[in-house]
């Protein structure tokens, strides 16, 4: 027998208990100032892909953070927690459950990727899962693909690999191919990116394959930002330090973008992944 759903009042207290959203979310005012001001300068990074002349000053950022995520509107606020509003969260949840729901309806084809591997691979492969299993096709197009990522210490190597119908980075210190890549490997690693990059070339590896581009990309950082540049549908997560797919959102490049503290346990997105496939009637909920 199915067990009934958790409901949205249990969800924000879920939130708030784990700190995924509320008054003092792991993510301080400083640090959220600090990659405002880069994203207001252009900051390729803070940028996540998007095109750099099209960019707000610092206070719009601000603005546009207090109103998309509920961090405090005050510039004077300079240290200290900050805020995620957990119902702009439930909202924004609510929003990704409908988008999923259609992409479900038409059958639609879904490509999930996650620049926070260590973290969100788990939120991303549960939706993508349940949109499989709902008769979407789920891509997993590049896998062992190779680039090169520029870090603050330089361009460093890195392939793309599939953990759990999620493309994901690896890092590759030698210069020989890996070695049987969709094998899971050390969590170790799993390299955390905002770049646009791996997104670019599953989408490319896509059309030379003769598919056509996804109906859905579900995702994060560079994900959601390269997809929205690109036309294609893409709905996630972003934290309160991430304006780029806040800014893409707002922009009408992205569908649904959840403020969510992005940096927990894996295990405290469970909820919200059976949150959101039960809203979206995809999936029994499991106790």
């Amino acid at each position: 027998m199915t067990a009934p759903g958790r409901t949205r009042d249990e969800l924000r207290a879920h939130l708030l208990k784990r700190r995924l959203a509320g008054p003092d979310v792991p993510t301080p005012r400083q640090n959220n100032l600090r990659h405002y001001r880069l994203f207001a300068q252009g900051d390729p990074k803070a940028l996540m892909g998007l095109d750099p002349h099209h960019r707000r000053d610092e206070a719009a950022v601000l603005r546009l953070m207090a109103e998309r995520v509920g961090v405090d509107p005050d510039p004077r606020y300079t240290e200290g927690p900050d805020t995620i509003d957990p119902e702009l969260t439930l909202d924004a949840l609510d929003r990704l459950a409908a988008l999923l729901r259609r992409t479900a309806d038409r059958r639609g084809s879904v490509l999930a990727g996650t620049g926070h591997p260590n973290k969100l691979a788990g939120f991303h492969g549960a939706l993508a899962r349940a949109l499989e299993a709902a008769g979407c096709a789920v891509r997993t197009p590049a896998r062992a693909v190779r680039f090169r990522e520029p870090t603050p210490e330089g361009d460093r190597p890195r392939y793309l690999d599939v953990v759990d119908r999620v493309l994901v980075t690896r890092a590759l210190d030698g210069p020989e191919r890996p070695e049987r890549p969709g094998r899971p490997g050390r969590s170790g690693d799993l390299a955390h990116t905002h770049s646009p990059l791996p997104v670019r070339l599953a989408l490319t590896a896509l059309a030379e394959a003769g598919h056509r581009p996804p109906d859905l990309v579900l995702g994060d950082h560079g994900w959601l930002c390269g997809a929205g540049l690109l036309g294609i549908p893409a709905g996630g997560i972003a934290d309160c330090n991430d304006v780029a797919p806040f800014a893409a959102e707002a922009d009408g490049l992205v569908e649904v973008v959840v403020p969510l503290e992005d940096g927990s346990d894996p295990s405290c997105y469970r909820a919200l992944s059976d949150y959101v496939l039960q809203r979206a009637d995809l999936a029994p909920y499991n106790s």
